[in-house]
């Protein structure tokens, strides 16, 4: 037996009788495993991490974009404002054409009524800036929506402005006067048309020029 154990070499005799208690640091396969692996996992699970909260802040944006009944009724109700507003400015459009007196006689008890009072407009830009777009109690879809309105109608300052310094009455003037004029109302009669018809189909209407400022506004 003492033979035996003389011709074991040193390293085998350590070996034997005192293991290492680090296993898996006597042998560096393992240990390049064990990492490799560690590090596939911890990168799965960031994955997975960054993946779902891709899909609760995706939840969260259709949630804002999506309307019920009565926010699609208010939003398209909305877009009357800068219409009525501006309905003046269809005055040559809809004396040369009768479908356009057609369209609006409907409208022309409400329009009345708007224009009884001088500050109507201003009271209802009041009304809707403060009480409704500032009111995180509405959801976005109203709030976009009635703030893309008011943009609309606070642009109407231009060409008011444009009429009240220059307002030929005659030639080549007064046609231009009356080309910007039937523009501006079939600008606004089309957003009316689009803005409210997307917003009763729970869409969200985008109107240009407006769209853009609108968002900026609207947190």
């Amino acid at each position: 037996m003492a033979t035996l154990i003389l011709n074991l070499s040193p390293k085998t005799l350590r070996s034997s009788f005192f293991p290492s208690p680090f296993p898996s640091l006597s042998n560096p396969r393992t240990t390049a495993t064990t990492t490799l692996t560690n590090q596939i996992n911890f990168t799965t699970l960031r994955r997975r991490r960054r993946r779902r909260i891709l899909t609760v802040r995706s939840s969260g944006d259709r949630d804002n974009n999506t309307a019920d009944g009565p926010d699609r009724l208010i939003s398209a109700i909305c877009y009357f404002y800068p219409f009525f507003d501006g309905v003046q400015y269809g005055k040559y459009v809809i004396t040369q054409y009768a479908p356009f007196q057609v369209l609006i006689q409907p409208l022309v008890p409400a329009i009345r009524v708007f224009k009884s009072f001088p500050f109507n407009g201003f009271l209802v830009f009041l009304t809707l800036y403060f009480v409704v777009v500032r009111n995180p109690n509405f959801s976005r879809y109203v709030r976009f929506n009635i703030m893309q309105a008011i943009v609309l109608d606070v642009l109407l300052i231009f060409p008011d402005l444009l009429e009240r310094s220059f307002n030929p009455r005659g030639g080549l003037g007064l046609d231009l006067v009356m080309s910007l004029d039937s523009t501006v109302f079939l600008f606004l009669l089309i957003c009316l048309i689009y803005g409210s018809s997307s917003c009763l189909l729970g869409q969200v209407p985008r109107l240009p020029i407006v769209a853009d400022a609108a968002d900026r506004q609207v947190m």
